[in-house]
């Protein structure tokens, strides 16, 4: 029988700092599964706009009923005791019949030590054995961000007619805009549904190296458009890419995808953009080439492939490719893992003297 316990979790306490914040949990009810922190992502294009202070939320509130949001009203204010989407956590007291002590699930709880979940309602997926338990923590919600990326892919060529991932990209040449973890992973689901070549970019060549160690082609963004119009002929003057995955939160990038694509193609926008958008051009290649820019974000899959296609779809084809690549993502996407005592000084850190990085990770125990 669990007792009460203590749950820390990270959280922006200011502009610029980090911090803990504690409260007490009552044990796990009827229904519900007390899990431990193994490993907790940090993400961040997302976390860092709480540190910088630039997240909208912190400057306006969304009207979900209009689905707008509202300026001068913030949503979310300091201190900001709840972050985080990327877990690996242990069950240390299950009071359903599927789970059991011991089980190991990729899931979305926070930077918390613990956290109480109700199977009923939230997605837990079980690492099998093999796999890794670092790796379980882009199954909850990051790997199914880059799945949907690729899902939105599909259903520009096949509409709601998506029978496996990666359907609409097959024998298709694919670049990805961007070579931070979004990117890297929504390059790899292209590889592994068959995309006739995979390209990245990233003005970064630690993150270029990373990638090529992928077997990924990696090049800068002048680069990479570049090489879309010259290699990727379709006949006459029809010249680009068919589809770029656009991840990096810079309208310089988002430019640059757009430079990519052959007439009437689409870019698929992943990225979490903060602030005004000066450097996107779209009285240029987006208005004489016809193209589109669809957002393919987490909590939406494209029209019509809702009943199909959940979330919990989209965290079982991360697992299939976790197992595929599992030793080679490690390898090349895990750069920093750190006592989860450690973030605050961490983050701090990160802000003040960037290093390069890809994944950080913050690790609860030996």
């Amino acid at each position: 029988m669990s007792e009460w316990r203590h749950v820390r979790s990270l959280g922006v306490e200011r502009p610029g700092q980090a911090y803990f914040f504690g409260y007490d949990e009552a044990p796990p009810g009827d229904g519900q599964i007390r899990l431990d922190l193994l490993y907790t992502g940090f993400s961040a294009g997302t976390e860092l706009t709480f540190v910088k202070n630039s997240n909208p939320y912190l400057h306006s509130r969304w009207d979900a009923d209009r689905g707008v949001f509202v300026p001068g009203e913030p949503s979310a204010h300091y201190p900001v005791p709840f972050l985080g989407y990327m877990e690996c956590a242990r069950v240390s007291d299950s009071r359903v019949d599927d789970f059991t002590n011991g089980d190991v699930v990729g899931t979305v709880f926070g930077h918390k030590t613990g956290h109480t979940a109700d199977p009923f309602n939230d997605l837990l997926t079980k690492l099998p054995p093999e796999l890794d338990p670092i790796l379980g923590i882009y199954i909850g919600q990051m790997g199914p961000i880059a799945a949907n990326g690729i899902l939105h892919a599909d259903a520009e060529l096949l509409g709601p007619n998506v029978v496996n991932l990666g359907d609409g990209i097959r024998g298709r040449p694919a670049l990805v805009i961007g070579a931070g973890i979004v990117g890297m992973l929504t390059a790899l689901f292209a590889q592994a549904a068959g995309a006739s070549e995979v390209v990245i970019a990233d003005p970064s060549p630690f993150r270029r190296l990373r990638a090529e160690c992928l077997g990924i082609t990696a090049m800068t963004e002048d680069q990479a458009w570049a090489y879309a119009k010259a290699r990727w002929l379709h006949g006459g003057d029809d010249r680009g890419a068919d589809v770029v995955f656009q991840t990096r939160a810079d309208a310089a990038s988002l430019h640059a995808a757009m430079r990519a694509l052959r007439p009437q193609g689409t870019v698929i926008d992943l990225a979490f953009y903060q602030g005004g958008a000066d450097r996107l051009r779209l009285g240029e290649e987006f208005h004489h080439n016809g193209l589109s820019l669809r957002c393919a974000q987490i909590n939406r899959v494209p029209r019509g492939l809702g009943f199909q296609w959940d979330r919990r779809r989209l965290a079982n084809e991360t697992v299939k490719l976790l197992l595929a690549r599992g030793p080679e993502i490690r390898a090349q996407f895990i750069t920093h893992v750190v006592p989860y005592d450690d973030a605050p000084a961490f983050i701090a850190k990160l802000v003040g003297e960037r290093p390069e990085f890809l994944q950080i990770v913050f690790k609860v125990g030996d």
